[in-house]
């Protein structure tokens, strides 16, 4: 294993965090895969999945298993983990400015195309290997003039060549459950296997370039400029599997858990050929695929004290009854209703809440809503 520090823009004199990344077999001998952990700091599910990862890539590389270059991050984001208020580490948004970590990710298709256009590639000859480079120069480009804008930079160019991106996130209160591109979807289908997603949610573009995103749908609008530069251009591969992989819940932190998930992370690197060991055979899909589109979220009407009814993994009706919230002045109830029949596959895990908040999401099978499709 190798271990590089990647240091951040100094948000302020005499201080600097840096980016911990970890190494395992040989890099530029094949395919590559970056799996990262906790971009939202404060989502700890994956900071110990990772834990139990690196034990086992780090046997699977001294036994000469491992094909190519797997690259795992185990923090992925030091600013987050560092913002502590009043006790409790709040790592989703930027203290400095509100952004959300997960967003604004840069689209390097269209400078990549005219990096491989200035480089004298005829159309004909762009393959995977030389846009790699042209994205790789694209993403070194980007400017880095704050700690966030550093900490972006070095995220996608880790991953911006990668064969494979996984991406470990989780929720307030959630079942297992998956984000990736429609186009990808056969290729994520045994990942969805292997850990037992109750959920898949898919949408080619869901807003806000989120980390995944930036690094899967940049070949297809890669394509999009090199057919403007040349019509007849041949087509690139989707040569990026990447996923946002929601690992339950924010209290669902356990060695069992963390190392069951990790041995089904291991299980899919073999299926996509980074580890040679036997193929493992693949459990049944719990859930098809649903649109992103069609993911509801159940509002707050009122504010007040919230009380369910029903838990993430119960499967609903429009209209069925999921919670109350009481107004403890008045002691009124409001009774808040599923939009959708769906999966409730995750809820708020706050007891107090204000009108107008989200406080579950139901994945629904008919999509219904358009432009940005992610929560704030």
């Amino acid at each position: 294993m190798r271990t590089e520090r990647h240091p951040l823009t100094a948000a302020s004199p005499g201080t600097q965090r840096e980016l911990h990344s970890l190494h395992f077999g040989q890099a530029g001998a094949g395919r590559k895969a970056v799996i990262q952990a906790s971009l939202h700091a404060d989502e700890p599910p994956g900071m110990l999945v990772a834990h139990h990862l690196r034990g086992l890539l780090a046997d699977l590389e001294v036994s000469n298993r491992i094909d190519g270059e797997i690259v795992l991050v185990p923090m992925a984001n030091p600013i987050g983990l560092g913002q502590r208020v009043l006790g409790r580490t709040l790592g989703r948004f930027a203290l400095a400015d509100g952004e959300n970590f997960n967003r604004h990710y840069a689209d390097l298709s269209r400078r990549a195309a005219e990096l491989l256009g200035g480089e004298g590639f005829p159309t004909s000859t762009i393959d995977v290997s030389s846009a790699r480079r042209a994205l790789q120069r694209a993403c070194q480009e980007l400017p880095a003039t704050s700690e966030l804008l550093s900490l972006r930079r070095i995220l996608l160019g880790l991953a911006i060549d990668a064969d494979l991106v996984l991406d470990l996130h989780c929720d307030n209160e959630a079942v297992m459950h998956l984000y990736t591109a429609t186009s990808l979807w056969s290729r994520v289908e045994p990942l969805a296997r292997l850990l037992g997603a109750r959920a898949s949610l898919l949408a080619d573009e869901s807003g806000d370039d989120p980390y995944d995103e930036a690094c899967s749908t940049v070949w297809r609008r890669l394509n999009g400029h090199l057919r403007e530069r040349s019509p007849d251009a041949t087509l690139l591969p989707d040569a990026c599997v990447a996923v946002t992989v929601e690992l339950r819940g924010e209290a669902d932190v356990s060695h069992d858990l963390a190392a069951s998930d990790a041995r089904a992370l291991v299980d899919y690197l073999v299926l996509e050929g980074f580890i040679n060991m036997p193929v493992p055979e693949l459990p049944p899909l719990l859930a098809g695929a649903t649109p992103l589109a069609g993911s509801l979220p159940v509002v707050a009407l009122v504010s007040g004290v919230l009380v369910f009814v029903r838990a993430p993994g119960d499967l609903l009706r429009r209209g069925e009854h999921v919670a109350d919230v009481i107004d403890p002045l008045s002691g009124s109830v409001t009774a808040l209703a599923s939009p959708a029949d769906g999966l409730m596959y995750a809820r708020e895990s706050g007891r107090t809440v204000q009108a107008g908040m989200s406080v579950a999401k139901v994945a629904g099978s008919e999509a219904v809503r358009a432009g940005r499709l992610l929560s704030a």
